[in-house]
C-alpha cells in the first residue's frame, strides 16, 4: 500500500513538473503553437488535437508550454521562503537574547496580518508588476508562518534538552542549533511545505487573475484558466486541463510527503 501511494504521488507530481521542464521544447517539436487570432473555440480534431481557446490558441500548446512560469514561480517562492525562514526560525529558537526574539517576531507579525492580495495590489498601484516582484511578495508572505513553525518545533522541551546536552558536550553552536535542530524539525517543515505549496499556487493564480503577475496573453496555466472561464461549457478542456495539472502538482506533493513521513515513522 505504501509503495502504491508513493508511485501515485510520483506520477501526480511528475507529470506537471515534466511538462513545466520539457513542455515548451516538446511544443516546438510538435508544432503545437497557434498565434492569437486563429479561430477561437475550435473543437478538438484536425490541426488542433484539443481545439483552441477563446483567443484562438492551440490548447495542447498552451498545456505543454504553460507550466514553466506558474510552477517556476511557485517552487521558487517556496524555496526562497524556506531558505530564509528555516535558519531564522532555528536561530530564534536557540538565541538567549529574548529582546531579539521578540523584535523579529513583532516585525514578522506585521507582515502576517497584512492580507496577501493587499500587498499585491499595493505593488501594482506602485507600478511594481512582473514575475520577480510576484516571487518576492509570495516568499515574503510565506516567511512569518514558516519562522514561527520552525521556532516552535525546535523549542519543544525534549528537543531543547537534547540540544542543550550536545552544547554541554562541547559541540559548536552552528552544529547544534542549525544542523541538529534542523534535522529534528524536518518532519513538521515537510508537512508545512506540502500545504504551503497549495497556498502559493492559489496566490500566484489569484495574482494572474487580477493582472498583477504575467501578461494577460501569457502562455501560463493560471492565465489560461482566467482567460477561458467564460468557455467552461463551450470548451471545458481549455479550463479543466490546466486546473487538473495544478491540482495534480499539489496533490502529488502532499501525498509524497505523507508517504515519506509514514515510512519514517514505521522505521
Amino acid at each position: 500500500m505504501r509503495r502504491s501511494g508513493s508511485l501515485l504521488g510520483s506520477v501526480l507530481i511528475g507529470v506537471p513538473l515534466l511538462l513545466a521542464a520539457l513542455g515548451p521544447l516538446l511544443s516546438r517539436l510538435l508544432g503545437t503553437t497557434a498565434p492569437t487570432g486563429t479561430s477561437p473555440l475550435l473543437p478538438p480534431g484536425g490541426d488542433f488535437v484539443l481545439g483552441t481557446d477563446v483567443l484562438g490558441r492551440d490548447v495542447l500548446g498552451l498545456a505543454l508550454g504553460g507550466g514553466t512560469s506558474v510552477v517556476g514561480l511557485t517552487v521558487g517562492a517556496l524555496a526562497l521562503a524556506y531558505v530564509v525562514g528555516v535558519p531564522l526560525g532555528l536561530a530564534l529558537a536557540g538565541t538567549v537574547r529574548a529582546w531579539a526574539d521578540r523584535a523579529v517576531l513583532a516585525v514578522l507579525d506585521i507582515v502576517l496580518v497584512v492580507p496577501s492580495l493587499l500587498l499585491l495590489l499595493v505593488l501594482a498601484a506602485a507600478g511594481r508588476r512582473g514575475t520577480w516582484w510576484l516571487l518576492a511578495v509570495a516568499a515574503l508572505i510565506s516567511l512569518p508562518p514558516i519562522v514561527r513553525l520552525v521556532r516552535a518545533a525546535a523549542s519543544v522541551p525534549d528537543r531543547r534538552a537534547a540540544l542543550e546536552t550536545m552544547t554541554m558536550l562541547g559541540e559548536p553552536w552552528w552544529r547544534v542549533r542549525l544542523l541538529e535542530a534542523g534535522r529534528l524539525v524536518a518532519g513538521p517543515v515537510a508537512v508545512d511545505a506540502g500545504s504551503r505549496l497549495v497556498l502559493l499556487v492559489a496566490l500566484v493564480t489569484s495574482a494572474n487573475f487580477l493582472g498583477l503577475g504575467l501578461a494577460p496573453d501569457a502562455v501560463d496555466w493560471a492565465v489560461m484558466i482566467e482567460q477561458n472561464t467564460t468557455a467552461l461549457f463551450l470548451a471545458p478542456v481549455t479550463l479543466l486541463l490546466p486546473a487538473a495539472l495544478l491540482v495534480s502538482l499539489c496533490a502529488g506533493a502532499n501525498l509524497l510527503v505523507d508517504q515519506a513521513l509514514a515510512h519514517r515513522g514505521a522505521s
